[in-house]
């Protein structure tokens, strides 16, 4: 008897259903921004126009074959087809908009800098943002960020590559040849019937290939993470790694040479692999498997960073902790948006920032108790921590999610099932469910005390806008603002007006302290950042006066109506 068409197999020759459903939202999430570039393509770059309108075709054959092709090995080809479809749609993207933003010029500066054999760390290279579209990093003292923050591995494969241009060409194509190479690695290394999926999550959606045209050394990072996460518990495996061990090792040790991020992913592989491996082997062989997997990561980032270490060592250091010292503004979609747009700040922003390291250290201390469950989740449970953040932009998450799905397919629950669990006596016996639940408490309260500290902060700055002069009908020049310190020490506060998500430049102090001692009220004469600033022409759009200080981090707004702005000067 045949088998219904709903229950073919791989094994009877024919594809399994999953696996064209995984086929075809493949090609459909190819769709996802492709009218858009064929739009700026048709416009004054038509060979690219035709090869789009060709992956257009493809696309929709490709939708044919993958319902109607009666063998597994003909939809394992089809996948490839959709694969290359997917390439030359990321290819043509990028011909279209190289351009890049802040990180890709920051990128192609130090890679420039770097080949002159000028210092990369430490470099403020303000003119590189004078330039549309590039944004800026404000930080909490007023200034900002024009810096280099990264490790150098980013700017190491941008070098090659800078005969492509001015502007930040060369590290947007360096990180799109990354994610294209590691959505073909992924691909081969997956089980043949989830081949697609690499192609989905890498190219189809939009949003990775949109940060590789960004510039973000990020993407370098997640390529060179990719290999290591495919079946990572099988690291070691019989006591031995092997050739392929020793390179995905490597490719760890390359990974946090690209960018912060991995650093976060690290302890929590690392950790899983000792516990499977003295559940198999035994605690001496675990050891011994780790710290060759940890000497060889090392070796690696070691390598990269060598000339920096040696030739500029402070500039050096202090560049790559960056990201955790510069103490840019508070932003992003996480907690700190309670503070941020729900309330009108806090004077304990600080909070945050324990919050997610104590966060952190929670999961990783919960992974570890817990791995036989907990095991598989080894590449999101560190992102979790960014929520609580000061910077928990959503870029974050959505990065490394090709981590998520990599696991999910090559990371069973099963691969845990006697990998081992710290138990101390006290979590063990008839009261061993309370103990465990108690200590999953006590782990994560230090975390949700921190945050709530953060949440409940008041704003210490009172402020009442008493006078502004307008430079036309709809910009303001200057701002007159009585301040009020309600807090109990002295607030040195820099001032913004913003109008939507994002922060703006800062606004001069023109008149008025700088300083503002505890318990006292000033008025200060704020000037607009190149003279005039732009009032919105939506009425319903709120305007905010910002003001950060940065020893203690706090914030204190207020919501502005443009039509209480004073009139035309």
């Amino acid at each position: 008897m045949s088998a219904a068409p709903g229950r073919l197999t791989e094994n009877s020759g024919s594809p399994a259903q999953w696996h064209r459903v995984l086929t075809l939202l493949a090609d459909v999430s190819l769709f996802i921004g492709t009218r858009t570039v064929w739009t700026q393509a048709a416009t004054h770059r038509l060979a690219l126009a035709a090869v789009i309108s060709v992956c257009y075709a493809s696309i929709l054959v490709s939708g044919v074959l993958a319902l109607t092709v009666r063998r597994a090995r003909s939809l394992a080809r089809l996948d490839l087809v959709v694969l290359l479809t997917a390439i030359a749609l990321a290819f043509c993207n990028w011909a279209l908009n190289h351009g890049g933003g802040d990180e890709a010029v920051l990128t192609t500066q130090a890679a420039r800098d770097m080949v002159a054999g000028h210092p990369m760390y430490g470099q403020a290279w303000p003119w590189l943002f004078h330039a549309k579209g590039i944004a800026l990093t404000p930080t909490m003292d007023g200034g900002y960020d024009f810096t280099y923050g990264y490790p150098p591995l980013a700017p190491l494969l941008t070098a090659p590559l800078l005969w492509l241009g001015h502007g930040g060409a060369p590290a947007t194509a360096a990180s799109t040849l990354a994610l294209v190479a590691a959505t073909v690695v992924l691909w081969r290394m997956l089980p043949v019937a989830w081949r697609s999926t690499a192609t989905t999550v890498c190219l189809g959606f939009g949003f990775l290939p949109t940060y590789a045209r960004q510039g973000y050394p990020a993407i370098p990072a997640l390529a060179l993470l990719l290999p290591v996460v495919v079946g990572w518990p099988r690291l070691g495996r019989g006591g031995r790694l092997g050739a392929s061990g020793i390179a995905r090792a490597a490719c760890l040790g390359a990974a946090c040479a690209a960018q912060q991020l991995p650093w976060f992913v690290m302890p929590f592989l690392l950790a899983g692999i000792y516990a499977v491996r003295r559940g198999e082997l035994g605690g001496r062989a675990a050891s011994l498997i780790v710290l060759r997997i940890l000497g060889i990561a090392a070796a690696t980032w070691l390598l990269i960073n060598a000339y920096f270490l040696v030739h500029e060592p402070g500039p050096w250091l202090g560049g790559i902790a960056l990201p955790l010292t510069q103490g840019a503004v508070v932003h992003g979609q996480g907690l700190v948006g309670i503070s941020l747009y729900f309330t009108h700040g806090s004077d304990r922003l600080d909070w945050y920032g324990h919050a997610s390291m104590l966060l952190a250290a929670a999961l990783l201390a919960l992974f570890v108790l817990f791995v036989r469950r907990l095991g598989p989740a080894a590449t999101v449970l560190p992102w979790c921590a960014f929520y609580l953040a000061t910077r928990s932009q959503d870029g974050y998450y959505l990065m490394m999610t090709p981590l998520w799905f990599a696991a999910a397919i090559t990371v069973p629950l099963s691969d845990f099932g006697q990998a081992w669990q710290p138990r101390p006596r006290w979590l063990r016996g008839r009261r061993r469910r309370p103990a465990l639940a108690g200590a999953m408490v006590l782990l994560v309260l230090p975390a949700l005390v921190s945050a709530t500290l953060a949440v409940t902060g008041r704003p210490p700055l009172r402020m009442d806008v008493t006078a502004a002069r307008r430079a036309a009908a709809h910009s303001l020049s200057a701002l007159t603002v009585r301040v009020t310190n309600t807090g109990s020490g002295p607030l040195t506060p820099h001032y913004m007006l913003t109008t939507g998500q994002g922060m703006s430049r800062y606004w001069s102090l023109e008149r008025g302290p700088a300083t503002i001692p505890a318990h006292t009220t000033a008025t200060v004469e704020l000037r607009a950042p190149s003279g005039r600033f732009a009032l919105p022409v939506k009425k319903s759009t709120r305007v905010r006066l910002r003001a950060f200080t940065a020893t203690p981090q706090t914030l204190s707004t207020l919501d502005v109506r443009p039509a209480e702005l004073g009139r035309q000067g």
